[in-house]
């Protein structure tokens, strides 16, 4: 075996070892417990293991890729760059310990043989977009992360479930059909060509400006549905009623970032800069971000509701990273890069906690955390731990997120930015710090309260083990978020690796 069958092999194994697990839990079905969360947890580590091993020949200069053409020109090309390995290492490393989440969380539901079959699903799709070579391949798997992901919204089945559900697929639908749209136009002016790290639009006559821009429009459009920019965002909130690990999916690797990492394609690989700013599509994209930022900080001071909360923290957080490609330049790229990690990591570990508030104590409403720092101390100092660190406390991941965008910002010139971000921070320190405060300064509520309803309500027993895997990956995760601050510099850090994708799209 040369060495490019080996890579294209390598590219197929990532896709298919998450694809495979999928259908094996379909045919196992529900009985078969301990054979699923076997299934689940070798699977994902096996994903891990490749990915990691495509990420070491990537580094060695190499650019695995597996292309089937399918029609004329139009070709399925999953590459492997070091631009997709930062989304995909992520991906592949928040899907194992959200498995071990989700095996403890779901320890009595029901339906779990097609909740963890669509489960492996929706990561199959979600590598897929990470490795897509061209737009086509990101459509493709774009679609297929939206099929995948609404029967998880749906999974309680109850009507709020069924109607979130609903709003979820109206709104995705409708991105895709935009998608779609602006990619048979820009094929139609352009043909198909590849994601290439100088970007820019190719084989395009002079004079169509006008077409250019309804066409980014279209795509950013599409694009955006997924990663909740204003107005576009109306979905998220609505499927915070899916369980925990699947908000967390959402949020963290799946649907809201591979919407922002498609955002990233189109303005570095697809228009590149330089046209962007030809056709005044990078200060239109940049003012919508900073828009998105902060009406999405403060509609979450509104939520009393804890996911709600977290969900327009969602809306915020992840337009950091729309803002730094549109601003452009070296350090402000890097930082929208690091983010779309450091966000991954420290919102998993807030959804992890909030589930586990909630499957444990009865918790779902703000006013009902007060006193769980002392009765889940691990998961409260977890989730306290990314809180400080979407706020931008130092030296946590969230501040090598800031420092960057500010910094690339003023040296674009576009200082308005640095009051975005100092109005956000505060805005985030505005609705954080008082579910710190519950957690630790306030007392819980006696038997009394819970009996009158202002505590929160009793949870089910849960057992030692099955709570040990609700506790483990919030842990895992808060440490990754100390860790990616306080070892930025280090040449494994997410930063490195950033900066090294920066560097090689350098002119």
């Amino acid at each position: 075996m040369n060495a490019a069958e080996l890579d294209a092999l390598l590219v197929a194994a990532v896709l298919a070892s998450s694809l495979l697990a999928g259908i094996a839990i379909f045919v196992l079905g529900e009985a078969r417990t301990r054979a699923r969360t076997w299934v689940n947890l070798v699977a994902a580590v096996a994903k891990l293991g490749f990915v990691l091993w495509i990420a070491v020949r990537v580094a060695d200069g190499r650019q695995p890729a597996l292309r089937i053409p399918l029609l004329p020109e139009w070709d399925l090309l999953l590459r492997a760059d070091a631009l997709s390995l930062l989304f995909a290492v992520l991906s592949a490393s928040l899907w194992l310990v959200t498995t071990v989440y989700a095996v403890a969380y779901l320890e009595r539901g029901r339906d779990r043989a097609r909740f963890f079959g669509l489960f492996s699903l929706c990561v199959t799709a979600t590598m897929g977009v990470s490795m897509a070579g061209n737009l086509f391949t990101f459509f493709v798997f774009f679609e297929m992360l939206t099929l995948t992901t609404w029967p998880l919204v749906t999974h309680a089945g109850t009507r709020a479930a069924v109607a979130g559900g609903r709003t979820y697929l109206a709104y995705t639908l409708a991105g895709s059909a935009s998608l779609l749209i602006g990619l048979i136009w820009l094929y139609g002016l352009a043909g198909p060509h590849d994601f290439l790290a100088e970007g820019g639009v190719r084989g395009v006559d002079p004079g169509n400006d006008a077409a250019l821009r309804a066409i980014f429009v279209l795509l950013a459009a599409g694009m955006g549905v997924k990663a909740a920019l204003v107005p576009l965002h109306g979905w998220l909130p609505r499927a915070m009623v899916a369980p925990a690990p699947v908000s967390a999916l959402l949020h963290a690797v799946a649907v809201v970032k591979a919407g922002a990492f498609g955002l990233v394609r189109l303005v570095e690989d697809v228009y590149g800069p330089n046209l962007m700013a030809a056709l005044g599509m990078d200060a239109w994209l940049a003012a919508i971000a900073a828009a998105t930022i902060l009406y999405g900080s403060l509609r979450a001071l509104t939520q009393s509701d804890l996911k709600k909360r977290l969900a327009y923290s969602t809306v915020s957080q992840v337009s950091y990273v729309t803002l730094g490609v549109a601003i452009g330049g070296g350090m402000a790229l890097t930082g929208a890069l690091v983010h779309l990690v450091h966000q991954g990591i420290m919102k998993i570990t807030l959804f992890f906690g909030a589930g586990t508030f909630a499957e444990v104590h009865g918790a779902t409403q703000v006013h009902q955390l007060d006193g769980l720092g002392r009765r889940s101390p691990w998961t409260a100092a977890a989730f306290s731990l990314a809180a400080l660190g979407m706020i931008g406390l130092p030296p946590l991941a969230g501040f090598v997120s800031k420092w960057y965008l500010g910094a690339g910002a003023v040296a674009q010139g576009a200082t308005w930015v640095v009051a975005v971000l100092v109005i956000s921070t505060l805005l985030n320190a505005a609705y954080f710090l008082p579910l710190l405060q519950r957690l630790w300064l306030r007392p819980a509520p006696d038997a009394a309260a819970h009996r009158g309803g202002a505590g929160a309500r009793p949870g089910p027993e849960i057992g030692r083990l099955e709570r040990l895997g609700l506790e483990a990956p919030a842990v895992t995760t808060a440490g990754m978020t100390l860790a990616a601050g306080l070892l930025a510099g280090h040449v494994l850090a997410p930063l490195v690796w950033a900066q090294r994708i920066v560097e090689g799209r350098s002119p």
